[in-house]
């Protein structure tokens, strides 16, 4: 591998690490305190926030306009220009070269559009600070706090599914199977590090580090973990319809059930989900409830993952069904061709569609969701359903127990141990020690861009495992100098000293890093929480400091001694 080659892979990793870690310092370092705060706020107060700003913001530019209708249109609502320009052309309106706050009004059919777009735009700027916040470094609950959620678990569910009551090993059983399913959903959800524990009275405790959405913690606590597709009475449909359409406000809780609606049909309101992602009720609609319902427990669904249709681009959920669950839906949709089927999660009706042909192969696709509920029903289905309901007893957001002062705590060590490591060895090994000390800044810029890229959660305990690795990393470079100083002294050119140091380190380097990683892997695996944070910091330093001791330290010897003709090295005291 020749040196240009070599450089240009560390120079590739530098910038492709630099992309990863963008995001975490933009965060941590240039968003204000308030911002944060409405990103971690749940959807309801997205909409809220973003309807607020809005309304704030066309009462301002009301008052510029009457104040002085020529005055220029600020910068931060230089946005409104695009939807105005576009106005103009369609009515036919000269478009000004400077736009002032009336020419921008002007441009709108009325308040409400304009407010529309307003709060389109607000909206828009939280939704992408969420974004921003799904790639970053998160902080764990003892640094920065989170959720925490007491749930407590139905007996009487369990024992409607076993058909009689359930002995105290059959609750254990399924308590312990419930929390192992929780585990896997919060992690599937990207959320890293969470902490599941049992507690008094069949209660279990779940603590979400970072997370304080209401709406997305209840997501992952849904207990049947199944869709049921139901067939749509669609003359009583458009009965009802109709009805709604006479009778606005129609609620059957209120009004009663109509009695255009036949036995074995129900009422089912129809949801769709806004620009928000929050579920606004559209109508209510009849659908089968005897004979013709299918019920689609978890257990037949042998994978579930979140795809695109490629007309429209919207979200899907596909999922492919087992033997059992796919002679059952086959059944379903060969008996119902022509029919309306619905799709109902919570007993709301999610989508709908006509049974073209009958639906055989066990594979199935189903539309109408957002991104993020797409993703969370895949989840959901892919590990199956709780044995067990449960229900939420008390949900509260919870401060950190450290909070910042453990966070600056935590930089203060590692930037003192950082900076002593890096003044020792250019001390001790001058030229050679300014190398160790790159490798060293190179080494911990890799850490901390993987932890960024793979969103993972930053603990104390994740702290002191990129502090253990930054002397591990030293270690590898003092023993490959070591080497390189008994083959020097031998006699050796800098060129032929170099080469030998690093192929007799080679191996003592690789197995002692090797027993290490096999030892954090395994941590990784079979701890939890801050033994499994610290396990994960380990491995991936590990790897790091390997990579920047044998790879980037031997580039940069090189460098010196075959392009800059170098004919001595700087390895320290007693060597000439």
């Amino acid at each position: 591998m020749s040196k240009r080659f070599r450089f240009l892979l560390v120079l590739g990793l530098v910038g492709v690490s630099a992309y990863f870690l963008y995001p975490t310092v933009q965060w941590y370092f240039f968003v204000p305190e308030e911002d944060k705060e409405m990103a971690a706020g749940g959807r309801e107060q997205v909409r809220e926030t973003a309807r607020d700003q809005a309304d704030a913001a066309l009462r301002e530019l009301t008052t510029l306009v009457e104040t002085d209708e020529t005055q220029s249109l600020p910068e931060r609502y230089r946005f409104l220009i695009d939807v105005a320009r576009a106005n103009y052309r369609v009515l036919g309106f000269d478009i000004p070269r400077e736009w002032s706050v009336s020419d921008a009004l002007r441009g709108f059919r009325d308040r409400q559009e304009i407010f529309e777009v307003l709060e389109r735009h607000y909206a828009d700027e939280i939704f992408a600070l969420k974004n921003l916040q799904n790639r970053i470094i998160n902080l764990g609950l003892d640094l920065s706090g989170g959720m925490s959620v007491v749930v407590q678990a139905d007996e009487q569910s369990l024992a409607e599914r076993l058909g009689r009551e359930p002995s105290s090993d059959e609750l254990s059983e399924a308590l312990d199977l419930a929390m192992t399913i929780l585990m896997s959903r919060i992690d599937q959800f990207g959320v890293t590090e969470p902490s599941v524990s049992r507690q008094e009275g069949n209660q279990i405790l779940i603590e979400v580090p970072g997370e304080s959405d209401r709406g997305r913690v209840e997501s992952f606590l849904r207990g049947r973990g199944s869709l049921n597709f139901r067939i749509v009475d669609n003359e009583a449909t458009g009965a009802l319809i109709d009805l709604q359409q006479r009778q606005p406000g129609f609620d059957p809780d209120v009004d009663g059930v109509p009695e255009f609606i036949p036995a074995g049909t129900v009422i089912a309101p129809y949801v769709v989900p806004d620009q928000y992602g929050i579920l606004r009720f559209v109508r209510y609609i009849a659908i089968k409830q005897d004979i013709n319902e299918f019920g689609l427990p978890g257990e037949h669904i042998t994978e579930a993952r979140v795809g695109t249709e490629p007309l429209t681009n919207q979200p899907t959920v596909n999922f492919v069904l087992d033997g059992r669950g796919s002679e059952l839906f086959a059944n379903l949709t060969r008996g119902n061709v022509g029919e309306s089927m619905a799709i109902v999660m919570d007993g709301r009706v999610r989508t709908s569609a006509v049974i073209n042909e009958p639906i055989t192969g066990g594979q199935v696709r189903i539309t109408g969701f957002n991104q993020d509920e797409a993703r969370d029903i895949a989840t959901v289905l892919r590990t199956a359903a709780l044995p067990i309901d449960l229900v939420i007893v008390s949900q509260q957001t919870v401060g950190a127990a450290l909070g910042a002062d453990a966070v600056q705590a935590g930089l203060r060590a590692i930037a003192v141990g950082f900076a002593l490591v890096i003044v020792f060895m250019l001390v001790y090994y001058h030229g050679a020690g300014a190398i160790a000390d790159l490798a060293l800044i190179l080494n911990l810029f890799f850490i901390v861009s993987i932890l960024s890229v793979f969103n993972l959660t930053l603990t104390l305990t994740s702290i002191a495992g990129v502090i253990l690795t930054v002397g591990m990393a030293v270690d590898a470079n003092v023993i490959i100098f070591e080497r390189i100083k008994e083959e020097y002294r031998l006699g050796k050119s800098p060129q032929a000293a170099i080469r030998a140091g690093f192929e007799k380190a080679f191996w003592t380097i690789m197995d002692a890093n090797i027993t290490t990683f096999i030892a954090a892997l395994f941590l990784s695996q079979l701890g939890t929480g801050p033994v499994q944070g610290f396990a994960i910091t380990l491995a991936v330093g590990i790897v790091s400091s390997m990579f920047t001791a044998l790879f980037l330290s031997r580039l940069v010897f090189e460098f010196g001694t075959e392009v800059l003709k170098r004919s001595k090295l700087s390895l320290g005291w007693g060597v000439r």
